[in-house]
């Protein structure tokens, strides 16, 4: 018997609109937020899509998510601002400070801005690929529940804190960096769990700071590592670029930051003490002819990306992928043959379906 059942992404799109418009999020938020969680399905990017759903549902029962939040911009210069965004859902903050920040590029060639008060935003490439469609970069950071150990430590001081920048190009596609700085993503491990799987080792260590495949270990009060896992293979850098993350996405906006970021799941509270509002962004666009002009930029990244795809590849290996390469190629396929959701996480979007007064019955899908 499969242990996952493959739904048509536009069904899976459709049914989560609805559940964050029973949540009580404005129409376009909905869709807004729905798109975000959908994408990160059809890039491949399991652990941030659809499965986020009920974990979503449960911080608004706990009153920890506002439906329907009046964002406000609270600081700003020409290139600058701080948006504050009264706890809404980060799928919806994310983007509404994507888009300020590329009004100001087009106004004075680059746009940063800094959200306090937010909630997890999905995919960090999903806000940073915002900015291809008019010539610009773009630039995506958050932090987040506080899961990760620093070098030499096991307390869990800092977050997955993912970095994503899209960068256009001419006919070739776009370069679109996604990445954790952690060895993995919290959601793969929560993956793991689902397949009843251990984790590799490298991924995470116990509450003692000893290495550890268990896929539960953080239920149990350990903690993951940083990208490159231990000092030897250099886990100090990636614990650096988590670092600047966190000072990036929280210290500059008035956010939580390292222990004090409320975590994402419901069953553990806020820290009592914060140091700041929600979980924070950092979110950056800059206009490509603000250097060089953007054809002239555009044909010399096709120049790059051909340049390193046809790399000579060493044996036993296909090709040298581009990053964004794997997650296009994944969209292909699953826009094509549907995506791929794990019987758990069925289970629970048949009970949002039941508390919501929703119909879910993909089998049925025309």
């Amino acid at each position: 018997m499969s242990n996952e059942m493959t739904i048509p992404a536009s069904y899976l799109k459709e049914f989560t609109k609805q559940v964050f418009e029973r949540m009580g999020c404005p129409p376009a938020q909905a869709e807004e937020a729905a798109d975000c969680l959908n994408q990160a399905d059809l890039r491949g990017v399991d652990s941030h899509g659809v499965a986020r759903l009920s974990g979503y549902i449960r911080l608004w029962e706990q009153k920890r998510l506002n439906a329907v939040p009046q964002m406000k911009i609270v600081h700003e210069t020409p290139s600058t601002a701080v948006l504050d965004g009264d706890l809404g859902l980060g799928l919806v903050t994310a983007p509404e400070a994507m888009r300020i920040a590329m009004q100001k590029a087009r106004n004075v060639g680059s746009g940063w801005v800094a959200v306090k008060n937010s909630n997890h935003y999905g995919i960090a490439g999903y806000h940073a690929m915002m900015a291809l469609s008019e010539d610009m970069i773009g630039i995506s950071l958050t932090n987040a529940s506080p899961l990760v150990s620093p070098t030499f430590s096991k307390s869990r001081f800092l977050g997955t804190n993912p970095i994503a920048v899209a960068i256009p190009a001419q006919q070739e596609p776009p370069f679109v960096m996604d990445m954790a700085t952690t060895t993995v993503a919290n959601g793969k491990l929560e993956v793991l769990q689902r397949k009843g799987e251990d984790a590799p080792l490298g991924w995470a260590q116990d509450q003692e700071g000893q290495p550890t495949t268990d896929a539960f270990v953080l239920k149990k009060g350990g903690s993951m590592l940083p990208l490159g896992g231990d000092r030897l293979h250099g886990g100090h850098k990636g614990y650096c670029l988590g670092a600047m993350v966190d000072i990036f996405s929280a210290v500059l906006s008035g956010a939580n930051y390292g222990p004090w970021v409320p975590p994402f799941v419901a069953f553990l509270e806020p820290p009592a003490n914060p140091v700041g509002d929600g979980i924070g962004h950092f979110l950056g666009a800059f206009r490509i002819d603000a250097f060089r002009p953007a054809s002239e930029f555009k044909a010399h990244m096709d120049n790059w990306i051909r340049t390193f795809r046809n790399a000579e590849v060493v044996a036993g290996e296909e090709k040298v992928l581009i990053p964004g390469d794997p997650e296009r190629e994944m969209t292909e396929e699953r826009l094509k043959n549907g995506i791929p959701v794990q019987n758990a996480v069925v289970e629970d979007l048949q009970q949002l379906a039941q508390k919501f007064n929703l119909t879910f019955n993909p089998t049925q899908h025309d």
